[in-house]
C-alpha cells in the first residue's frame, strides 16, 4: 500500500518545488489540481472556476486514495486552506485505511511578495506554466480565507528560503 503526502501551503507559496524536491525520496508521482486545470480549462477564472474547482478536488482526493491503495506513493499537492479542510482530508485518507502525512509550506511574507511577481513576470512573458496570474483583488480575496495551520495538524514543516 502507497502513502499520501498532502503539500500544503497558501497560493504562491512554493508547494510545486517542493513537491518536486521530495519527489525522488518518496518514489512517488506528484498530482497537481492546478495542473490539471490548467490542462482542462486553461485556468479559465470565470463563474463555472469555483464549481469546478471543487468537482476536480473531490475526484482527485479520489483517485488519490485509489493510486495509494494500488501501491504507488502519491504527493497530492492541495492548498487546504482551512483547519476544517485539512482535517477532513486526513480523516478521509484514514477511514479508507490510507497512511497520509501532511507537509505545510510556510512562507515568510517579503518571500512570498517576491514569488508572486516572479510568478506574474512570467506569465506576462508567456513563460508561467500552469499558472495563473494574480491580481491584487484575487490575492486580497484569497487572503481572507488563509487560516494558518497549527503544529498539531502537520507532519512536516518545511519553511522556505531564499
Amino acid at each position: 500500500m502507497g502513502k499520501v503526502i498532502i503539500v500544503c501551503g497558501k497560493i504562491c507559496s512554493g508547494k510545486s518545488y517542493y513537491s518536486k524536491s521530495i519527489k525522488e525520496d518518496y518514489n512517488a508521482v506528484i498530482i497537481s489540481p492546478d495542473e490539471a486545470t490548467y490542462e482542462l480549462i486553461n485556468n479559465e477564472q470565470g463563474e463555472f472556476y469555483n464549481v469546478f474547482s471543487k468537482r476536480l478536488n473531490k475526484y482527485l482526493t479520489k483517485k488519490v486514495g485509489e493510486i495509494a491503495k494500488a501501491g504507488a506513493n502519491v504527493i497530492f499537492e492541495r492548498g487546504l486552506w482551512t483547519k476544517e479542510d485539512r482535517k477532513n482530508i486526513k480523516e478521509y485518507y484514514k477511514n479508507i485505511g490510507i497512511e497520509c502525512e501532511l507537509h505545510y509550506v510556510c512562507v515568510d511574507n517579503e518571500t512570498w511578495q517576491k514569488n508572486i511577481t516572479e510568478r506574474n513576470e512570467k506569465i506576462q512573458k508567456g513563460n508561467g506554466g500552469f499558472d495563473f496570474y494574480l491580481d491584487e483583488g484575487l490575492l486580497k480575496k484569497l487572503g481572507t480565507k488563509w487560516e494558518e495551520p497549527n503544529k498539531d495538524e502537520v507532519d512536516i514543516l518545511y519553511n522556505v528560503k531564499r
